[in-house]
């Protein structure tokens, strides 16, 4: 793992095609409310699906408060096929100040404000 990044620098990264940004949440709370642009692979279905990552420059996970986020850092960083960066969001989604996207399953947020 090479570290946490801050909101900053998540906000300048948004849109970079080289950044990855993994939400390690449930699908559900994933579908409430995202930072946009970020895919969502909960932690429990992470360690599966870890060689989806080879060949990635860079990757940003997050969680709802920069904890779980790490540990799943940590892993896509061991996986052998990998090696590129790998960063947690250290403020996690509670510290985020940015857009968030939403949507269910047919395109309405119609769940609870907030997304954790």
């Amino acid at each position: 793992m090479d570290g946490e990044i801050g909101v900053e620098e998540m906000k300048s990264l948004l849109g970079n095609d080289g950044v990855r940004v993994v939400d390690i949440r449930s699908p559900g709370a994933f579908q409430r409310g995202h930072i946009p642009g970020s895919e969502n692979v909960p932690l429990p279905a992470l360690v599966g699906s870890v060689e989806r990552f080879a060949g990635a420059d860079r990757i940003v996970t997050v969680c709802p408060h920069g904890e779980s986020s790490v540990q799943a850092a940590r892993l896509i960083a061991s996986y052998e096929g990998f090696d590129g960066d790998v960063e947690s969001f250290g403020p996690g989604l509670t510290g985020w100040d940015g857009p968030l996207e939403t949507a269910d399953a047919t395109g309405n947020d119609e769940g609870p404000d907030a997304p954790f």
